[in-house]
């Protein structure tokens, strides 16, 4: 009888053991599909990208809260600092670094982040190196000099230092240069609103629109004649190339290229409406201004909602769309304009 006893005392441990071994593995999976579902969750919510900004409101903002009057450059250096700041402060915050879920399944929007970062890089470059110097052998803002290397820190680094820490060192030095910019000291700060000016920056945004046209239409793949030596009959480069080159995306990459092309003209428009404010009395005399505007109107239809849940990619006259050839298309208008404004700026 003891013995009998025994046994069943030892397997009802057993099945208490065991229940308790599967109620914890239950709550384990109920809980790991929750966090699942959940980060599922907030990775749709933090997918919705930005709206656009009023540029001469966040400016007429900034300057009453200092107390100070907008200048010249005033619109412009205030939204590159409203792109910057929004690139860290939306939605979910700055995803590019992000290794932990659901922030490291995402790409889409650490491409879109990419395609502004770009942008904020190409115009604090532009603002050194020319907006703020009078001549090609003044002395360069200092505030800038701090600005511009603090924007091309690496956008995946996510410790010691984080991307983030590294970019709001870059937004205050900005702010400190916008702040000596109001003050309306002439020897403090500067922005030169010239037709030479514009047209460096304008060669930089000509040269990114392109190469994202070239990626955009390689979607569908194309066999290209290389044209790499046109038009200079004593030109060489470093290796041979054939003469015909294959050309396509990869099909993993194809949304990478389109979302970066959708940051892109999203902190474009921001910087072109600025551009034509602090720049109107130049566009005018040039008469560029309706240049400028249609180039604002055709990077407005690159930020057309998107209907499909997925980028597709038909054939160019196939049965379904190509969403990468139809935002080339737009970014190609585009770029051909801003090289008919280059032209324009370039006139005396």
């Amino acid at each position: 009888m003891k013995a009998m006893g025994k046994r069943l005392q030892e397997r009802w441990q057993n099945m208490l053991d065991y229940s308790a071994e599967f109620v914890g593995k239950t709550w384990l999976l109920v809980l790991v599909v929750v966090y699942s579902v959940a980060a599922a969750v907030v990775g749709v919510l933090w997918s919705d990208e930005p709206g656009r900004f009023d540029v001469q409101r966040a400016a007429l903002q900034s300057a009453e809260a200092s107390g100070a009057p907008l200048v010249t450059g005033s619109i412009t250096t205030s939204t590159l600092i409203q792109t910057a700041e929004l690139l860290l402060d939306k939605r979910g915050g700055f995803l590019s670094n992000d290794i932990f879920p659901p922030g490291v399944w995402l790409d889409n929007i650490p491409n879109w982040e990419y395609g502004v970062l770009i942008q904020v890089r190409d115009l604090s470059r532009a603002m050194r190196e020319s907006f703020s110097r009078s001549q090609s052998q003044s002395k360069e803002d200092p505030d800038l000099a701090l600005a511009e290397p603090r924007f091309n820190f690496d956008n995946q680094s996510w410790i010691v230092p984080a991307s983030e820490s590294e970019y709001r060192e870059g937004i205050d030095f900005l702010k400190r240069y916008l702040d000596r910019l109001e003050e309306g000291d002439e020897t403090n700060a500067q922005f030169y609103a010239r037709a030479d000016n514009l047209r460096y920056w304008l060669g930089i945004v000509q040269n990114r629109l392109g190469s994202l046209s070239q990626r955009l239409t390689a979607s569908v793949g194309q066999r290209r004649i290389n044209t790499d030596l046109a038009g200079d009959e004593a030109a060489v480069q470093s290796t041979r190339a054939p003469g015909e080159i294959d050309v396509k995306t990869p099909w993993s990459e194809l949304d990478d290229v389109f979302y970066e092309a959708r940051g892109t003209t999203w902190a474009l428009l921001q910087f072109l409406r600025a551009i034509e404010m602090d720049f109107a009395d130049v566009l005018q005399k040039k008469n560029a201004l309706i240049s400028l505007r249609q180039i604002i109107r055709e990077l407005e239809s690159c930020q057309d909602d998107i209907a499909s849940p997925l980028i597709l990619n038909g054939t160019g006259f196939g049965l379904f769309a190509n969403h990468s050839l139809v935002m080339a298309s737009y970014i190609s208008r585009a770029n051909a304009a801003i090289i008919d404004l280059r032209d324009l700026m370039a006139r005396g």
